[in-house]
């Protein structure tokens, strides 16, 4: 039993060690990087009024609400939508591919109607509750756009197709005409599709975008466009890496040489939690900000301070005499309100920030709070198991503390 422990430790922290190496790669490349941190495209709107609609605070912020869903449409996280002044509104997009499509895209207007033969509208993008670009199910190559209707939009597409059976309803995005379909049935499930349009994918995803974003209330002049570097430059980055770096080793180096052989399990368990949460922001799209690193940096520090309350319980446990694996359980046990109370409040904190605040502050929070459920899984369940495994290899003569 004790030499299966002792190999259950070295295998473990072996595969650990390989897999964290090995995970660097993937994880670097499929983490989204903030506007501060790679650059991007920066514009300046200006309201203008329309025929119906005045330029007020309020239509300002209703064309605020327009361009934050069509940019979240299209997958860009992390985006800065400010008002600035009166009536303009600075425009922030991290890492955009095709800066000209992005403009296109903010300044669109987006008014959808679909017509009869004798050019009267039947419904408008008001009626619309989704839209989303998407291959043709049937051959999985013809790009779409599907539309769902709300209550009344269905009502008034049913009524539209049993009407017009066997003609054509136009369907105009801004006045021009998308595609012209004939009505082969009455439809009375709130579903329509937009085809022939498009020819590729991208395009019938910027349009639903558009769609789904709805018709701006005022009209916006592009004043100013630009391309934008990172805020913090190559050289500042750098040394943001070189530091963190530095202070990690520091760290591991200060677990080990105070708390032994312990400490170095908890390293272990530490090098998880970073891979783990680093992770977690990769799989789900998150984007990693200079308020990010800083939220990936603080929740460490309450990684490391989660074991160190752990371990000072431990070492009290072992001086009244108790065994190593009774020791690690009450350790834990005596530990556990405490690390779940500090956890718990500064999660309510991070939901706080998240919700209340925009653009970075949000990136900050979500990497906070990513991080603490990480510590939580990694300093509760995963180091407790290596100190157990420690436990059973009996290893004497290792002193466990400094």
């Amino acid at each position: 039993m004790q030499w299966r422990n002792i190999v259950a430790l070295l295998v473990i922290t072996i595969i650990i060690g390989v897999s964290s190496y090995f995970s660097i790669s993937p994880i670097e490349r499929n983490i989204n990087f903030g506007l501060d941190l790679q650059g991007g495209l920066s514009v300046t709107l200006e309201g203008r009024p329309t025929k119906t609609n005045q330029v007020t605070a309020e239509s300002v912020e209703n064309a605020m609400n327009v361009l934050r869903t069509r940019v979240d449409a299209l997958g860009v996280k992390e985006s800065i939508i400010q008002r600035q002044g009166k009536n303009r509104i600075l425009v922030q997009i991290a890492g955009v591919k095709d800066p000209e499509e992005a403009v296109r895209l903010i300044g669109k207007t987006a008014s959808l109607e679909f017509r009869s033969p004798d050019g009267q509208v039947l419904l408008t993008g008001a009626d619309l509750v989704d839209a989303r670009g998407e291959l043709n199910p049937l051959n999985n190559q013809s790009p779409q756009v599907a539309l769902a209707f709300n209550s009344e939009g269905t009502k008034k597409f049913a009524e539209a197709t049993r009407k017009y059976k066997d003609q054509t309803i136009g369907i105009y995005l801004d006045n021009k005409l998308l595609t012209n379909p004939k009505v082969n049935s009455v439809i009375t499930n709130g579903q329509a599709v937009i085809e022939g349009g498009y020819t590729t994918l991208e395009e019938a995803v910027t349009e639903a975008a558009l769609l789904k974003g709805g018709a701006l209330p005022i009209n916006l002049e592009m004043m100013e466009k630009r391309v934008v570097g990172p805020t913090l430059g190559a050289d500042s980055l750098a040394m943001s890496k070189e530091a963190g770096v530095a202070g990690l080793v520091a760290i591991l180096v200060f677990m080990v040489a105070y708390y032994r052989l312990p400490g170095l399990l908890a390293n272990v368990a530490l090098v998880v939690y970073s891979i783990l949460v680093l992770g977690i922001m990769a799989i789900f799209g998150a984007t990693l900000t200079l308020p990010g690193i800083a939220g990936f940096l603080l929740s460490i520090g309450m990684a490391v301070d989660t074991n160190i309350i752990i371990f000072e319980r431990f070492k009290e446990e072992l001086r009244t005499g108790k065994t190593l694996r009774a020791a690690i359980d009450a350790g834990f046990n005596r530990a556990f309100a405490t690390v779940l109370d500090a956890n718990l409040t500064t999660i309510i904190a991070g939901i706080v920030l998240y919700y209340l605040f925009t653009g970075t502050i949000k990136g900050f929070a979500v990497t906070l709070i990513i991080g603490i459920l990480a510590n939580m899984f990694t300093a509760i369940v995963l180091t407790k198991w290596l100190l157990k495994l420690m436990a059973g290899a009996r290893l004497k003569n290792f002193k466990l503390y400094g």
